[in-house]
């Protein structure tokens, strides 16, 4: 029985990948298992033999799943079995596409996914650093045609020294976290968070990924070469081309979308408008005939003309759509305090781009809860991104948070995450909400600015405030290339790169690039770097004459935290049989109050937080936790006051002090004999005594609120 074959190939410091083919999942177009120590992914791709009827785009669709069995867990929640897709798992789904899309041929359209599992996890090797290269792997064992292989790569630096594909525990130390997708030749995507390092730290990380992936990319040839199904590629032919009608269109509206580009008009609507009165004015010439027959084809001639002729206005006449200069940034308007009831606002408008920003403080309690297969534990700072089609002039249904929006979401988080405070300067489990109110281009990076600017008008003691920049970049095949700050949506879709770049004054902070086009020089990503600088710089100027820094007060209505550790032993006590104590002191108080076991230097201690909105509230939970975990000595002779805990026929129990108590013997409570105790005191009146002796047997304190009480005139 053949059981497939194995290869592998070296990270180049003695740990090894491992591929298998030929084993499992065979019915798929192409299957691998990569490992890597225990870590294991299946990797399939199936892509249907015919692209659909009217498809002029690839369908392509790629799936991640972490198997709960890979790290012996049973999934969460009521059903025990894996469900919808997590964040995490999405962000995932998102770096391989991006890396794989832009490779597949301009006109393969049949429908392709690409499924990813995690089937194994042994805690140390990263599995989404893997996943680019499975799904590559895949493809190249399969006669699907691809413009690769490609792979990935994770780059991370440890006390100077840059690991490729670092481990869990060496990421907790390292000074950046970047995800690099290329191919041999070039760089086609990456992904990362930084410490602020320099443009020139940075580019010295690409580098050293590139190298990794040339030897990943020189290794599938080598695996696809073994594989008889795998060469030749399938044969295909998806597009069908009238190269007369192709030169018709071009011939009547290139100049004339030339014109149009050369205006340099600012707004997107009135661009859009000439557009459509030349596309109009094209389907003019045509008969009905000719239009329902050619109609697909006349859109896409046209759509190819006019990115022609708006990127030849930028390569030779140096006029961008807008009319800006190619370092110049779109007018800026900042506001904050904008929503009087939220713990801090802020809008951040760059020409038609904008983003209404919301912050929302709260405490242990809000903390978002992961309980995934690679990771347990939880966050304290949220940020949600929303894209509603108004934002874009659009009508459409909205059908639940798409995975654009988790992603811009969570490049906005890695941005921002860095420069909070930590430790005891930071209680608070923060949530920013981005609402993109208008979108034409760079809203992710709109929402970077936003939230700067509402945590600091909420009082965050951010340690220094971050900017947002998108660079573009168009080139020809001569060698020509202009390098655009801050692009336009429509800058974005015509042209061959879209880089993210975020940063505070000092360095980079998080980025993002996606690249349409081979060969993207180190020289020139050097150069958009270095552009991208100077506008991040300029966008933080604006930021600052909004608010120069945090409010040094929270806003009235926000909530506060006080937090304080108390000895291990004395949880209990604080938190009551079924919890009775810690809840009577939140219903009393009008506070909120957690505690956690922490070990503190190696020591065990109980992390209490209050969060209250009152300060009386806050003062008067704090008072009386305080005194169950330091309690103060009782002193014998000292007078006390205190509730009634219970009443018995020999006398009452009275609270001396919180977690102390003591007996008024019916003949210690008043001078006159009593028959019934019950008469005189009920459970929580409030007596005044004095501590006059203890117990000796049952080491309770004996109390006296009779001689606190004048003696009575003797009758005559």
């Amino acid at each position: 029985m053949n059981l497939g074959i194995t290869k592998t190939i070296d990270l180049g410091d003695g740990r090894e990948i491992s591929v298998e083919t030929g084993k499992l999942a065979k019915q798929a177009d192409g299957s691998v298992v990569v490992r890597q120590g225990d870590t294991m992914i299946l990797a399939t791709i199936v892509s249907s033999k015919e692209a659909m009827e009217g498809v002029d785009f690839l369908p392509l669709t790629v799936d991640y799943r972490e198997k709960y069995a890979a790290a012996g867990k049973f999934p969460g929640g009521y059903l025990k079995r894996e469900a919808r897709p997590t964040d995490h798992e999405v962000l995932n789904m998102r770096l391989v596409d991006r890396a794989l899309r832009p490779l597949f041929p301009d006109d393969y359209h049949a429908g392709t996914q690409v499924m990813l599992q995690l089937m194994s996890y042994d805690g140390v090797n990263t599995p989404d650093a893997l996943l680019g290269f499975a799904a590559s792997c895949a493809i190249s064992v399969s006669d699907i045609p691809f413009n690769g292989p490609m792979s990935e790569a994770r780059v991370g630096r440890v006390n100077g020294e840059i690991i490729i594909n670092p481990t869990a525990a060496q990421l907790e130390e390292s000074d950046y976290d970047i995800m690099i997708a290329g191919t041999e030749k070039d760089v086609v995507m990456l992904e990362g968070e930084m410490k602020e390092i320099s443009e020139a730290e940075m580019i010295e990380a690409f580098k050293a990924g590139h190298e990794a992936i040339k030897k990943q990319c020189a290794f599938q040839i080598e695996l696809a070469a073994q594989i008889p199904s795998a060469n030749p590629k399938r044969e295909y032919s998806h597009e069908t081309h009238d190269e007369d009608l192709k030169a018709r269109i071009h011939d009547f509206a290139y100049d004339k979308c030339r014109e149009v580009a050369k205006q340099g008009l600012a707004s997107k609507e009135k661009r859009g408008e000439l557009f459509k009165a030349i596309k109009e004015e094209l389907e003019a010439t045509f008969s009905e005939e000719e239009l329902e027959e050619k109609g697909g084809m006349i859109s896409q001639y046209f759509g190819k003309t006019k990115k022609e002729a708006v990127r030849r206005v930028m390569l030779d006449d140096s006029i961008r759509l807008d009319g800006r200069a190619f370092d110049e940034i779109r007018p800026i308007w900042c506001e904050v305090d904008y929503l009087p009831r939220t713990h801090g606002s802020a809008v951040f408008t760059r020409g038609e781009t904008q983003s209404l920003t919301t912050l929302t403080l709260g405490g242990k309690l809000n903390e978002q809860t992961i309980d995934g297969v690679t990771y347990e534990g939880s966050e304290k700072f949220l940020l949600h991104y929303n894209f509603p089609p108004f934002s874009t002039g659009e009508e459409r249904p909205i059908r639940g948070v798409s995975r654009r929006e988790v992603g811009h979401g969570n490049l906005a988080l890695r941005a921002l995450k860095g420069m909070l405070p930590e430790g005891e300067d930071n209680p608070y489990t923060i949530r920013l909400v981005s609402e993109i109110l208008e979108s034409n281009g760079s809203s992710s990076m709109a929402t970077v600015c936003a939230g700067t600017l509402a945590l600091m008008d909420g009082g965050i003691k951010m340690k220094k405030p971050v900017s947002g920049i998108a660079m573009g970049l168009v080139t020809d095949d001569q060698g020509k290339y202009k390098v655009l700050s801050d692009i336009l949506g429509d800058e974005d879709h015509l042209g061959d790169m879209d880089f993210k770049v975020t940063g505070t004054k000092d360095g980079i902070t998080a980025c993002q690039m996606d690249i349409k086009i081979d060969g993207l020089s180190f020289q020139v990503l050097t150069e958009a770097l270095e552009q991208a600088k100077a506008g991040r710089l300029h966008i933080l100027d604006k930021l600052v004459e909004t608010i120069a820094e945090p409010r040094a007060e929270l806003k009235p209505h926000s909530p506060r935290i006080v937090g304080f550790d108390v000895p291990e032993d004395t949880i209990g006590a604080i938190i009551g049989p079924g919890g009775k104590i810690i809840q009577e002191i939140q219903k009393e108080t009008g506070t909120t109050v957690t505690i956690e076991e922490v070990l503190v230097n190696g020591k065990p201690f109980g992390r209490v937080q209050i969060l209250a909105t009152e300060q009386a509230g806050s003062d008067a939970a704090e008072k009386r936790i305080r005194m169950i975990a330091f309690p103060p000595v009782v002193e014998e002779g000292e007078e006390y006051e205190g509730p009634v805990k219970s009443v018995q026929k020999y006398g009452v129990f009275v609270e001396i002090l919180p977690g102390s108590d003591g007996l008024i013997h019916v003949s210690e409570f008043a001078h006159e004999r009593i028959q019934n105790m019950e008469d005189h005191a009920k459970e929580g009146d409030l007596l005044k005594f004095k501590v006059v002796g203890k117990d000796p047997k049952t080491k309770k304190w004996k109390l006296s609120r009779k001689v606190l009480l004048p003696k009575p005139e003797k009758q005559n």
